[in-house]
């Protein structure tokens, strides 16, 4: 493993998996596929691109303080529609 220069995204855990499909541009893909590689040579372990992406999602995340300023309880509200109604009783 090289010392000189670390990635942002270091070694990856173990964890376990749900499948997704999406798509990108090719240009994209080259770069997934240049970063995989040279995240194989800094680690010294075999890396592929789609092992990489739950990854750097994660990471960017993470980092994302728009994202984060939202408490988790509001994110389970939220559907593919966008946020849930809130629920009104007459009194």
């Amino acid at each position: 493993m090289s010392t000189a220069r670390k990635l942002r995204l270091g070694p990856l855990p173990k964890t376990e998996n749900i499948k997704l499909t999406f798509s990108c541009p090719s240009d994209l893909k080259a770069e997934l596929d240049r970063y995989a590689a040279l995240h194989t040579q800094t680690y010294g372990e075999a890396t592929d691109v789609l092992a990489l992406i739950p990854h750097m999602l994660a990471a960017f995340m993470a980092r994302d303080r728009g994202f984060r300023k939202h408490p988790v309880e509001d994110r389970r509200k939220t559907t593919r529609s966008g946020p849930s109604e809130p629920t009104q009783t007459a009194t």
